[in-house]
């Protein structure tokens, strides 16, 4: 917005003084600096710890450094540690800089030991995140060694706050050190061949409804590094420009969210920087949808795996993906007119997991799920529900372990409507005990059910 304005004022300068711009004029004004931290940090910048991380992580180390005089020192917590359950943070330039003159993020790293970083990257700034990239999984060890993070395109960032971001978590369950040194946004101008993808590089289908937004996932670059050897990055959707084929029937904003408008058909593909990304999504609207039934029970009454209606308990997974029997995609992340649903496709079984704390359902006499189905082939008519305790312990495998399946016959099933399945827990004679319940299980091998809409997932009296 403030280099729109600037070139108006511009445009009106040069018409009413009826003069030639000097060559030497910009219409940024923000810093290019390209240091982020060598020896001290640069102007301009602060530091701000990540939400549950150990806020103390970071110092400033005068002893051990690359270069120079010193450098940034991270200390990573154990588990348990009371501080915090890991080390993160992000470093912020709060004006903003214009980094279009650089084609990589560069910095020299060592460890205590041995280790893989979980994250490093740039663009997040405690606002938007707009031009986030992230590296995963960045081995280190005793000796210092440089990483090169690619930009997908520099000509993006002209006012990029967020100059530097990382996150790590304890190794083999214990704490330990490392260290970053000469922090600095260079032109190397030998990364080359990018290769832009979304989707994961997959040409995927869903079916839809009026009014769905589905977020464009799977999105990645990689690039071939100095050293020969392919590198690739994790990035927000703002550096795609994306595409509908079939704009009335669905579109895709600047963030990746497509909205579906009308019943019909589209593909929805992106380039980058002027490449083509591999895979594409194929929207098939279905029209206007209907919600599952809206649940009438007390929240006090219920406890909650997945509803709108209520607040629901902490979930690790929708989908647990349990290989290699397991073929079930999909997972929550449906958004239709505010409602939000799992839905799963080539499917078989699937795992929802809820065990960080399990579940007491002792004084609860039923499970309930709505259950909508979206294919039109095969049976039907029928699909097994799964429940497992954890036991004392509550831990899988552990100590008291206990589980039961029950299958649901329903010729409503078949017709694609939602059908609300309600079975007395009393039903579940296999399962010894419901105090330490984690893991709700619909199985549908032999039903000829394979696209599958679930709404609805609670325990209640």
């Amino acid at each position: 917005m403030k280099n729109t304005f600037l070139l108006a004022i511009v445009l009106i300068m040069n018409v009413s003084c009826e003069r030639n711009m000097s060559d030497d004029a910009t219409l940024s004004t923000y810093s290019k600096n390209g240091d982020v931290f060598i020896d001290t940090f640069s102007a301009g910048l602060g530091y701000g710890a990540f939400g549950g991380s150990k806020y103390t992580a970071f110092t400033v180390d005068t002893e051990v450094k690359y270069l120079g005089t010193a450098s940034m020192r991270f200390d990573v917590p154990s588990v348990g540690d009371p501080g915090g359950a890991y080390a993160g943070g992000v470093f912020i330039d709060g004006s903003g800089r214009n980094l279009t003159d650089y084609d990589a993020l560069t910095f020299w790293v060592k460890g205590s030991q041995a280790a893989t970083l979980n994250e490093v990257g740039f663009g997040t700034d405690f606002g938007l995140n707009k031009y986030n990239v992230k590296m995963q999984n960045v081995p280190i060890d005793t000796n210092w060694k440089k990483i090169i993070i690619p930009m997908p395109d520099a000509s993006k960032l002209i006012q990029e706050k967020g100059m530097f971001w990382y996150s790590e978590g304890a190794e083999n369950n214990l704490g330990y050190t490392f260290w970053i040194d000469n922090v600095k946004y260079e032109k190397l101008g030998t990364i080359a061949h990018p290769q832009p993808v979304i989707m994961d590089g997959v040409n995927s289908t869903q079916q839809t409804f009026i009014g769905a937004s589905i977020n464009i996932t799977g999105l990645t670059d990689t690039f071939n590094m100095p050293n020969g050897i392919n590198q690739t990055i994790s990035l927000a959707p703002s550096y795609f420009t994306f595409t509908s084929s079939n704009p009335s029937v669905a579109s895709v904003s600047e963030s990746g969210v497509v909205t579906v408008s009308t019943a019909g058909t589209t593909v929805i593909t992106a380039s980058l920087a002027g490449t083509n990304a591999a895979g594409s999504l194929t929207i098939n609207s279905l029209g206007v949808f209907t919600p599952a039934p809206t649940p009438t029970f007390s929240s006090a009454n219920v406890i909650s795996i997945f509803s709108n209606a209520y607040t629901n308990v902490p979930v690790e997974y929708y989908n647990g993906y349990w290989a290699p029997y397991q073929t079930t995609q999909g997972q929550a992340d449906i958004h239709i007119n505010g409602d939000d649903l799992i839905k799963y496709t080539q499917f078989n079984f699937v795992g929802i997991q809820f065990s960080q704390p399990t579940i007491n359902a002792t004084q609860k006499a039923y499970v309930h799920v709505d259950l909508k189905v979206l294919n039109t082939t095969g049976p039907r008519n029928f699909i097994t529900i799964k429940l497992v305790d954890f036991g004392s312990d509550g831990i899988y495998g552990g100590v008291g372990d206990s589980s039961h399946q029950y299958t649901f016959n329903n010729a409503n099933l078949a017709t694609g409507n939602w059908v609300s399945v309600d079975l007395p827990l009393s039903s579940f004679t296999g399962l010894t005990s419901r105090a330490h319940l984690a893991q709700f299980i619909l199985d549908s091998t032999t039903s000829g059910i394979t696209d599958l809409l679930v709404d609805n997932v609670y325990f209640h009296n």
